[in-house]
């Protein structure tokens, strides 16, 4: 069997695998084809991937040549037409909010595996790809907001006087969040938390953070560690509870998304209006609609003099260790699906084989995907 790796687009600096993940494949009794220039703007050159065990090849003959393809980025049209009928493909589809990309594969009849809806499972952890990259987002987010902050996130005692602490408020608790909290209190920040996951009180308070709570909230287990949908009543009271706090703090970084839905508004336009002229929103929801009302995905908003940046994609800031736990996440998905003699074999009756993939032999065959199509 061969895997190729596939180039990202501009603006993409990770690679979907390292020549250390290379090596990794290639003990795995599969060859491997990279293409030219993939690993350039991860710092790993193509000498290296050949040191490693890969071919270096064309982009066109990367897409011929393989049996199964790997890439960060979802494929263009253009990579979807040059692709062949029963071709496996691991990206990151984004499929809830996708449904023509995955409509085309689909028709194309290509086995398409969207990692980031790999089943949120123990056994998944170690293929889980959303938490490798909300781990490297949670810690950029905080030192984005470290440079962008007109002041110190420490306390100082000066000859000059004593510096007051930076407030922070993180909305959401999962990984990005709590990797926020952890920076953050590495850096001297005062850090509070809202999530609507009672839960997590304990993680946020033992890694230094206060938690905000706000009584009522429906935690359903079954979320697999999501978030989900509250009740007005309970939104009423969260909006007063994250107004008062937010007003006070120096930064926010917002977090909080709900699988398959747009991400819960959060902080209000008048809220911003609200709060010290210099602070600094950072919203990594910003893909899905955002927490805050005022953010753009991919830009920065200067309202009130408060900046809002909105920016779900901060780990290919951080591409050389983004990248090295991307391969070893999709390393460890390859595992189910590779025979010790270096064959593809897709179990369907394996639950995390089955939970990733949306299309399959003509069929979108993802029950969410499917609903959220047709809703």
């Amino acid at each position: 069997m061969t895997i190729g790796i596939l180039k990202e687009i501009e603006g993409e600096n990770r690679v979907a695998m390292l020549p250390e993940g290379v090596a990794a494949l290639v003990k795995l009794k599969t060859e491997v084809l990279v293409e030219s220039g993939a690993g350039a703007r991860s710092f790993a050159s193509d000498k290296e991937y050949e040191e490693a065990g890969a071919k270096i090849a064309s982009r066109t003959n990367v897409i011929n040549d393989s049996d199964v393809l790997i890439q960060i980025q979802p494929p263009s049209r253009n990579d979807i037409d040059a692709f062949r009928s029963e071709q496996v493909i691991l990206s990151v589809l984004n499929p809830y909010f996708n449904a023509p990309l995955v409509k085309l594969l689909a028709d194309k009849n290509i086995t398409a595996f969207s990692m980031d809806i790999v089943p949120r499972t123990t056994r998944a952890q170690a293929m889980d790809i959303l938490s490798s990259m909300a781990t490297v987002a949670g810690y950029k987010a905080v030192l984005t907001a470290a440079n962008t902050l007109p002041k110190f996130f420490p306390m100082f005692m000066t000859a000059a006087g004593t510096i007051k602490p930076a407030n922070m408020l993180i909305l959401g608790a999962g990984v990005a969040g709590l990797q926020s909290i952890a920076t953050a209190r590495k850096l001297g920040a005062v850090v509070y938390v809202f999530d609507v996951r009672a839960a997590v009180k304990e993680e946020v308070m033992g890694l230094g953070g206060k938690f905000v709570e706000v009584e009522g909230a429906i935690d359903d287990k079954s979320a697999g560690g999501y978030a989900v949908e509250q009740t007005e009543e309970f939104k009423a009271r969260q909006a007063k509870a994250i107004h008062d706090q937010a007003v006070k703090s120096d930064v926010i970084i917002c977090t909080a998304q709900i699988p398959g839905k747009r991400a819960p508004l959060l902080i209000r336009k008048e809220t911003v209006e609200s709060m010290r002229p210099g602070s600094v929103i950072i919203d990594l929801a910003a893909s899905t609609g955002g927490n805050c009302e005022l953010t753009k995905d991919n830009d920065i908003v200067v309202h009130n003099d408060i900046k809002i940046i909105g920016n779900s994609q901060l780990p290919t800031d951080m591409p050389t260790d983004a990248s090295r736990m991307f391969g070893k996440n999709i390393i460890n998905f390859l595992k189910l699906i590779i025979t010790k003699d270096g064959t593809l074999n897709l179990n369907w009756e394996d639950d995390l084989v089955k939970g990733t993939a949306v299309a399959h032999n003509h069929q979108i065959v993802n029950e969410r995907v499917k609903l959220s199509i047709q809703s």
